[in-house]
C-alpha cells in the first residue's frame, strides 16, 4: 500500500509482516465472503441478485432465526438455490433459550445463555431440527451450545449425520482466547466465529493454535458491537487466513425471529450487505497484497444437497 511507503519515509512503523498467516483453505484460497442473517429463500435470492450485479462472489450465507422457523418447502428452496450457486447455506439450530421460557437469557446479565439449549426436551428438539433440515438438503449449521456441538459431532463420527455437514460455531459462543478456541476445535467444530472486536495481535494468537477456518465480522450489527472496519480486510485476512469475512450491517434493524412481516426489510438489508462487501473488496484490491478468494463450488463448503 502506498500509504505504508509514506509512513516509512516519515520514520514511522508499519504493520509487522510476522503476523501474516501461512495457512489456507483446502483450495489454496486466503478468504471467503459470508453474508449473515439471510432469513429465507427470498432474501437469499435477493442477495445473489445483488451480488451478480456488483461482481461479488458470495461463498457462504448464514441464517439466525433458526431452521425450525422455516417450512420444509422453504428449506428445500434454500437448498436448491444454494446448490445452484455453489455456496454453503448455514442454518441456526433451534430451539434455543432466547426463544423459550428462560427469563434469565433475556436479562442483561444473562445474555450469554441466549444461544444455549435448555433441558433435555429442548436438546431433543434441537437434534431433530438438524435432522429435519438435513432431510431438506441443508448441510451447514450454526451452533451456540457446547453440549449440542458434542452430541452432533459424535453422531457424525458414528455415521448418523452425513460427513458433508459443516458445524459452524456461532458468534453467540465466540471464544475470546486461544485456549477456548482449541476446546471448540476438539469438540468437533469445523469453523468458528470470533468476537467482532479482536485486534490483529489477538487474531494472530487465535490463528497460531488452530488450523480451522475462522469467521469474523468485518462489519457487525449494533447488537454485536457495531464494528465497521471493512477497509481493513486485507490486514484481517493476511493475519487470520483462512478467514470467512462476514458482512453484517451497523445502524440496521434487528430481524430475529424473521418472517413475512420483515421480509422486505431483510431483502434490502441483505442487498446493502453485498454493497458493503463490494466496497471492502475494492479496499482489498487497493492494498497491493495478493490475497485469493475461493471460487463457488469448492468441495469443502457445506453446499446443500437438494433431496
Amino acid at each position: 500500500m502506498i500509504a505504508d511507503q509514506l509512513l516509512a519515509a516519515a520514520g514511522l512503523p508499519t504493520e509487522a509482516a510476522s503476523l501474516a498467516s501461512d495457512k489456507r483453505f483446502p483450495d489454496g484460497a486466503h478468504f471467503r465472503v459470508e453474508m449473515p442473517s439471510v432469513e429465507g429463500p427470498a432474501v437469499l435470492a435477493a442477495i445473489l441478485d445483488e451480488a451478480r450485479q456488483r461482481g461479488v462472489t458470495v461463498n457462504r450465507v448464514s441464517q439466525g432465526s433458526g431452521s425450525m422457523l422455516h417450512t420444509e418447502a422453504e428449506l428445500r428452496e434454500m437448498s436448491r438455490i444454494g446448490a445452484d450457486a455453489g455456496l454453503e447455506v448455514s442454518m441456526f439450530i433451534g430451539p434455543r433459550e432466547e426463544w423459550g421460557i428462560s427469563a434469565m437469557s433475556r436479562a442483561a446479565d444473562g445474555a450469554a445463555l441466549a444461544g444455549g439449549v435448555r433441558g433435555m426436551r429442548q436438546l431433543r428438539y434441537a437434534v431433530e431440527d438438524v435432522l429435519r433440515a438435513i432431510d431438506c438438503g441443508i448441510r451447514g449449521f450454526l451452533i451456540a451450545d457446547l453440549g449440542l456441538l458434542r452430541v452432533l459431532s459424535d453422531a457424525q463420527k458414528a455415521g448418523s449425520v452425513p460427513a458433508s455437514v459443516i458445524w459452524k460455531v456461532s458468534v453467540m459462543l465466540a471464544p475470546s482466547n486461544a485456549a477456548t478456541l482449541s476446546v471448540l476445535a476438539d469438540l468437533g467444530a469445523d469453523t468458528v466465529n470470533l468476537p467482532t472486536d479482536l485486534t490483529l495481535a489477538e487474531l494472530a494468537e487465535m490463528r497460531a493454535v488452530c488450523d480451522l477456518p475462522l469467521d469474523l465480522y468485518v462489519e457487525a450489527p449494533d447488537a454485536l458491537g457495531g464494528i465497521v472496519r471493512g477497509e481493513q480486510i486485507a490486514d484481517l485476512v493476511a493475519v487470520s487466513a483462512p478467514l470467512y469475512a462476514k458482512f453484517g450491517l451497523r445502524n440496521s434493524r434487528g430481524l430475529y425471529p424473521a418472517g413475512l412481516h420483515l421480509q422486505k426489510d431483510a431483502e434490502i438489508i441483505g442487498r446493502e450487505k453485498v454493497r458493503r462487501a463490494q466496497i471492502s473488496l475494492e479496499w482489498l484490491a487497493r492494498s497491493g497484497i495478493e490475497l485469493v478468494q475461493s471460487t463457488p463450488g469448492v468441495p469443502d463448503l457445506g453446499i446443500p444437497e437438494p433431496a
